[in-house]
């Protein structure tokens, strides 16, 4: 119990330097606190009209040539947003041409007022996109973080015809038919080269389908206080946290790796988390396949740094400081009895793969993960996170993320596009780093054993897997760069690029 409460005291206070070099990120009831607090300062139109006079500004210096400028206005207070950005840029030359359709008796009243102001400034309004010129961009405010269904109608048209032109597309707070917290594409979606996002980043714009329509992201903050419970890695402050190998150094100085999985047909797997738990620093690594037949000498004729142990002597090896399992693991029996005596070792235990599908599928298993004192850290996919969690489907990623770091009281790192990190106290980041060539065989063996490799050098648990999932999304960036992938990126091609990021810190 005081090992647990000193490791609980120590991943407190390394979230709160982390979040100290991070940028935050909020959930939406967490933007809608923000909003009330400021609008008992303020007047709700007086934060509609900040908002919009800080996206115009924004297009007037990134555009700054005027021209003709097509606002999609919705219904409701994102709308409002539109018709101050139409205004303002009307008043500095621009041509904005505001369309619109419903009842503009039915708006909100601050977006009626903003509308209003429109009008009376002379901004025309259409309601027929086929009477418009090309635009020099599109300003996107139909829909706002409310948005809890597929877009319809008018609007999905709109939303099909803006993915038709050829210019600049601007999403004010979110792209229209994104969902602000899951990051889920709803039904059709604005797809924007530009997000300006108000008060504060939003956990959608970086993960799932977010990444896809956002393009670049500008948070405006409109002056209004936010603090969140999530953050975005940094990713250049987290590869320098990492300490300087010193010249007088030994192998034994940077851990001993056990990577027990490997059953016959899936062999592969293990192997390659060895070889990136080599390559990323370990001062040992051990394979222990379960599969015989990748016997020692074979695996020496290919890989001779690796050292081969049978799956029971891995276990019993006293110089082993962490222990990978789960790639290639299998559920068999004796796939579940190796997990059950991996799960009372007193050591730093990284799970993936077959192992979170042994413990989803065997309580006792999971009873024994959570008895454990020493790190323990959970790399799932979404199917596995399902499993973990008795879902059908992942529907919140970071919700997700955040409930199974408690339920297990392990570090969790939900894998995907835009992989979140949580931990059993509430804290979340996501990572932004990575691309399409990551979903290819093996990469999240990889990950896994670059994350048992980085536990032993100088880290603890938590910044050793901020710092493996962000190198490991570097690394696939740093092959797109060399014109490696994204389509046949191999997980073998990642494990050297992940070597030379964390070298290049």
């Amino acid at each position: 119990m005081v090992v647990s409460l000193a490791m609980q005291a120590l991943t407190m206070a390394l979230s709160i330097w982390f979040r100290q070099m991070t940028m935050d990120i909020l959930t939406l009831d967490e933007i809608r606190a923000a909003e009330s607090l400021a609008f008992q300062k303020q007047a709700p139109y007086t934060l509609m009209h900040c908002a919009g006079n800080a996206a115009a500004s924004w297009i007037r210096e990134r555009f700054p040539v005027p021209g003709p400028v097509l606002v999609l206005a919705g219904p409701g207070n994102n709308g409002g947003d539109g018709w101050v950005v139409a205004r303002e840029l009307l008043h500095c030359g621009y041509t904005p041409i505001v369309v619109f359709t419903g009842d503009p008796q039915r708006l909100p009243g601050d977006a009626a007022r903003a509308r209003r102001e429109y009008l009376e400034a002379g901004g025309p309004v259409a309601a027929d996109w086929q009477v418009l010129p090309t635009p020099l961009l599109v300003v996107d405010a139909i829909f706002g973080i409310g948005l809890n269904r597929p877009p319809e109608g008018r609007h999905a048209e709109w939303i099909a015809r803006t993915a038709a032109l050829h210019c600049p597309v601007v999403a004010l707070d979110i792209p229209s038919g994104l969902h602000g917290d899951s990051g889920r594409a709803q039904g059709p979606t604005i797809r924007a080269s530009h997000t300006l996002t108000f008060i504060a980043a939003k956990a959608g714009l970086y993960t799932a389908d977010g990444p896809d329509h956002c393009g670049a992201i500008t948070v405006l903050d409109l002056g209004v206080p936010a603090p969140g419970s999530g953050a975005l890695l940094d990713g250049p402050a987290i590869l320098r946290a990492r300490p300087a190998r010193a010249r007088n150094t030994h192998k034994g100085q940077f851990g001993a790796v056990g990577i027990l999985g490997g059953a016959q047909g899936t062999a592969g797997a293990a192997l390659l988390a060895a070889v990136a738990a080599l390559k990323c620093g370990a001062g040992r690594v051990w394979l222990a396949p379960l599969d015989e037949a990748l016997s020692g000498a074979l695996i020496a004729l290919h890989h001779p740094e690796l050292m081969v142990h049978g799956p029971q002597a891995l276990l019993h090896e006293a110089r082993l400081t962490t222990l990978v399992v789960g790639p290639g693991l299998g559920q068999s029996t004796e796939a579940a009895q190796l997990l059950a005596a991996a799960l009372s070792l007193p050591i730093k235990l990284v799970l993936d793969a077959d192992a979170l599908n042994l413990i989803a599928a065997h309580p006792d298993l999971a009873v024994r993960m959570v008895q454990r004192t020493a790190p323990t850290l959970l790399t799932p996919h979404p199917a596995e996170a399902c499993r973990l969690m008795g879902e059908a489907a992942l529907t919140n990623r970071v919700r997700t993320a955040l409930a199974l770091a408690r339920r297990y009281q392990a570090l969790v790192v939900l894998k995907g596009c835009g992989s979140i990190i949580a931990t059993p106290q509430g804290q979340w980041w996501i990572n932004s780093s990575g691309n399409a060539g990551l979903s290819a065989p093996g990469m999240g063996d990889v990950l896994a054993g670059a994350l048992g490799a980085l536990m032993d050098q100088g880290l603890s648990p938590l910044q050793a897997l901020q710092c493996a999932v962000h190198a490991h999304g570097a690394a696939a960036d740093h092959c797109l760069d060399r014109g490696l992938g994204p389509l046949g990126l191999t997980a073998s091609e990642v494990i050297d690029a992940l070597r030379e990021v964390l070298n290049a810190r």
